[in-house]
């Protein structure tokens, strides 16, 4: 019997075993608190700033300080958004993002319209590229927070984000940008690229899930939104998860270690496997077809449902995915697909297919022909 083949990297990652062989390293009697001046505390204070080091290495971050640790992407969205508009209102009440950005980027921008911001979506075009002329006008001296994706979840596409940050600069904003997907597979260099506020995810790093960071530029003023102690600079109340941001500050370090050869071999992986799948009647890629993520592939049929695609995929042994993890649940159609100029059953009919370390070329014919078996099986019992 054949081994299931997995393809949905995007909504989570298997742990890195050099990840796993780093955990052993904690005693099963740890439990030091970070907070505490005792031998157990120093060894926890240690193990977060080995964190930090190997965390801000990853992102060309010249000062550790400037990494805060959270429990997640979304919680550093959260911060990155939320703290930094009501921490500045005072300069403005204007917050930008682009359309297609993570629900944990646009609920936060719309929650602060109930403290008085103007919320503005700047568009995409039909490969999911941030229309700069159109972020131009959106973005005034008003605006406190720009908030755009490095590297789109849904889609794949790769923005131009030093374009991005040189419009926001000239306002004289902050650019925040979400690089849950792009950290590791591709490189970045916050100084470099103008980023003030950067969200990172532990999970995809190859690290455990329910740890994160926020990179915040030394100058950048952030206000907390959760209320308690005095932890992470005081941004982020509570005791820190000191095994879970040790093992993501390894993971950064593999990750950044590993992507040199990592990410070319997951492009060609990448490529043969879109190349196999947009050959079948009426499947098409979506997002840009050169910059995009070296491990996302992401396709649209016509006449069927992702997710009875997907559930059809899975009866074959493969993992796909159907737009975001975060909204498949819903029966709603992709945001991110209409705002790249999809109908609402071209946008219905989603395929996401994101790779990992364990994927081969190997793979590659076998998916292609349970999706060609699949779309075809679908078609002849679907009335669209």
């Amino acid at each position: 019997m054949e081994g299931r083949i997995y393809l949905d990297h995007a909504a989570a990652m298997p742990v890195h075993p050099g990840v796993a062989r780093f955990a052993r390293q904690f005693p099963e009697s740890f439990a030091g608190n970070p907070s505490t001046i005792y031998r157990e505390g120093l060894f926890a204070q240690e193990a977060l700033a080995e964190a930090r080091e190997k965390v801000a290495a990853l992102i060309g971050a010249g000062d550790p300080a400037s990494i805060i640790f959270t429990s997640g992407a979304t919680e550093s969205n959260n911060i990155a958004i939320r703290g930094a508009a009501l921490r500045n209102k005072k300069t403005g009440k204007m917050v930008v993002t682009s359309t297609i950005e993570h629900i944990s980027v646009l609920n936060p921008a719309k929650d602060l319209q109930k403290s008085g911001f103007t919320f503005t979506l700047v568009p995409v075009d039909r490969f999911g590229v941030i229309d700069l002329d159109a972020l131009g006008a959106a973005v005034t001296p008003e605006t406190v927070v720009t908030s755009v994706h490095y590297a789109n979840n849904e889609i794949g596409t790769v923005q131009p984000i030093r374009e991005v940050a040189e419009i926001v600069h000239d306002r004289g904003g902050f650019l925040h940008a979400d690089a849950t997907d792009a950290a590791g597979r591709i490189p970045i260099n916050v100084g470099r690229d103008g980023i003030d506020l950067l969200t990172l995810s532990g999970n995809q790093l190859g690290g455990p899930d329910g740890v994160g960071a926020l990179y915040i530029r030394p100058g950048v003023r952030v206000q907390p939104v959760l209320v308690g102690g005095g932890q992470e600079r005081g941004l982020r109340p509570g005791t820190e998860n000191v095994f879970g941001i040790a093992c993501m500050g390894e993971a950064a370090r593999l990750a950044g270690e590993e992507m040199p050869e990592e990410s070319p071999r997951l492009v060609a992986i990448r490529d043969r496997l879109i190349a196999g799948i947009t050959g079948i009647e009426e499947a098409f890629l979506t997002g840009h077809p050169a910059e995009r993520l070296p491990h996302h592939a992401s396709f649209r049929f016509s006449r069927i449902e992702g997710e009875s695609i997907q559930l059809a995929m899975n009866a074959l042994g493969i993992a796909v995915a159907t737009g975001s993890a975060c909204t498949s649940r819903t029966l709603e159609a992709s945001h991110v697909l209409l705002a790249i100029g999809l109908a609402h059953d071209e946008a219905h009919g989603s395929m996401v297919a994101t790779l990992g370390r364990r994927n081969s070329l190997d793979e590659v014919p076998r998916v292609v022909n349970a999706a060609r078996e699949t779309v075809k099986r679908l078609r002849a019992i679907t009335p669209l």
